[in-house]
């Protein structure tokens, strides 16, 4: 059972202008499979309803040092540079992005399902 340094990143993207279908196919196709590859554990994935070229997701690690191992580990990974640059050929695709992480606060006791389990 996770202990309480569970942490959270939550991740946001915004396309670049005209780029947005773009973005969300290297997602689809390319960038999750990564991800599941480096442990990198996605609890949700979202775009606003407003503005589809807006994507956030939110990810779960056991604590900061595994978070930050598993990024590395996927950055360096030759096939994320190859996908990133094959996707970046015609131009940025990426306009904006943010991080941030998350810890849950000891006066939210609750955990999530994934945490329980």
């Amino acid at each position: 059972m996770p202990g309480p340094s569970m942490i959270y990143e939550l991740r946001g993207y915004v396309a670049a202008p005209g780029r947005s279908e773009a973005l969300h196919r290297r997602f689809a196709e390319s960038t999750l499979p990564l991800f599941e590859k480096h442990g990198l554990e996605v609890v949700g994935f979202w775009t606003e309803r407003e503005h589809a070229d807006r994507i956030v997701y939110l990810l779960r690690f056991p604590d900061d040092g595994t978070r930050r191992q598993r990024w590395a580990a996927f950055q360096e990974d030759p096939d994320w540079t190859r996908v990133r640059a094959a996707s970046e050929a015609d131009g940025a695709i990426v306009a904006e992005m943010s991080s941030r992480t998350l810890t849950r606060p000891g006066y939210w006791p609750h955990e999530t399902a994934r945490e329980a389990a």
